[in-house]
C-alpha cells in the first residue's frame, strides 16, 4: 500500500491533470511583528485537511514585474497541487518593499532572522486554518530561501508553540558553507538537492553539512547530481542561458535547466514529501 501511494504521488507530481484547471493562488496576509507578511496560497478544491508545503523563493524573489508568482514557484506549486499539498509562498521581500536581493553583499532581509520568523508566522497562521492537515507542514526553499530552511530546522530552533513540528524539508541548492561552520544538524527530516557544477554555492560544502550530522541529527540526505548547475530545476531555460528580463535575478555564475536532474528532483521530492 505504501509503495502505491509513492507511485502515484510520483504520477501526479509528474504532470498537471488533464481534466480540470488548477486552482489560482490568492493572496493572504499573516500579521507578524511589525511587518505584515503578504503570501501567495495555492489550495486544492475541498475541505481538506490537506498536506502543505511552505514554499521560500530564493534571493531573485517570489514576484516578477507583472506577475505575484515567478514562472519557476508557479510551476513547482501547481505540481504540488497536482499531488494534493496546498502551497503557501511567503513574500520576504514584497513584503518589505524591497527588491531582489542577489547582488547585494548585505541583504536586508537576513536569512536566519527575518526569514526564519517569516517561516514560523506561516506556520503559526497554516496551523489555525481548519483545512490544513497540521501534523503534515512541510518545507522547500530554494538558494536563499533554502538557506533559511536548514536554520530553520535545527534544534536550537524549536519552539513548544510551533507544536506539531514540521513533517520534513527539501532544500535546493542552498549555501551550506556557514551551517556546515557551525557543526549543523536537523530536527526533521532534510533533504538537499544540488547540482556539481553549481558556482553559485557549494556542493562540496553541503556534503560535508550532512555528512557531519550524522548520528547526531535527523534523517539528513543529500542528491548531487553531476551535471547540473544553479537553478537546474527551472522549467523551458535553455541550459547556461539566463534571460535579459532575469538578469537581476541571477546571483552569479551559470545557471540552467538540467532536464534529467529535474525530472529526478520531482521524484525526489515526492517521496520525500510523502514519508
Amino acid at each position: 500500500m505504501r509503495l502505491t501511494s509513492v507511485f502515484m504521488c510520483l504520477g501526479m507530481l509528474a504532470g498537471p491533470a488533464a481534466a480540470a484547471p488548477l486552482p489560482a493562488p490568492h493572496q493572504v496576509e499573516i500579521a507578524e511583528g511589525n511587518v505584515t507578511l503578504h503570501a501567495q496560497l495555492y489550495r486544492p478544491d475541498g475541505d481538506g485537511p490537506f498536506p502543505t508545503v511552505i514554499a521560500l523563493h530564493g534571493c531573485g524573489g517570489l514576484a516578477g514585474r507583472s506577475e505575484a508568482v515567478l514562472p519557476r514557484y508557479r510551476d513547482w506549486a501547481e505540481q504540488l497541487l497536482t499531488s494534493g499539498h496546498a502551497v503557501l509562498l511567503p513574500d520576504s521581500y514584497g513584503s518589505r518593499e524591497l527588491g531582489p536581493q542577489c547582488r547585494i553583499r548585505e541583504h536586508q532581509v537576513q536569512t536566519r532572522r527575518a526569514r526564519v520568523a517569516d517561516i514560523n508566522a506561516a506556520r503559526q497562521w497554516l496551523v489555525q486554518q481548519k483545512w490544513v492537515a497540521k501534523s503534515r507542514i512541510s518545507l522547500i526553499g530554494w538558494g536563499n530561501g533554502a538557506a533559511a530552511l536548514l536554520w530553520a530546522v535545527r534544534p536550537q530552533m524549536w519552539s513548544r508553540n510551533l507544536e506539531p513540528d514540521f513533517r520534513s524539508a527539501i532544500a535546493f541548492y542552498p549555501d551550506c558553507r556557514t551551517s556546515f561552520g557551525l557543526g549543523w544538524s536537523a530536527r526533521v527530516p532534510t533533504l538537499v538537492l544540488i547540482g556539481a557544477r553549481d558556482d553559485v554555492t557549494s556542493s562540496s560544502a553541503c556534503h560535508q553539512m550532512v555528512d557531519g550530522a550524522r548520528g547526531r541529527s535527523a534523517l539528513a540526505r543529500i542528491v548531487v547530481y553531476p551535471e547540473a548547475y544553479h537553478d537546474f530545476d527551472r522549467a523551458n531555460l535553455p541550459l547556461h542561458a539566463v534571460a535579459a528580463s532575469d538578469a537581476d535575478m541571477a546571483e552569479r555564475g551559470h545557471i540552467g535547466t538540467d532536464t534529467d536532474a529535474r525530472k529526478d528532483a520531482q521524484k525526489q521530492v515526492a517521496e520525500w514529501l510523502s514519508r
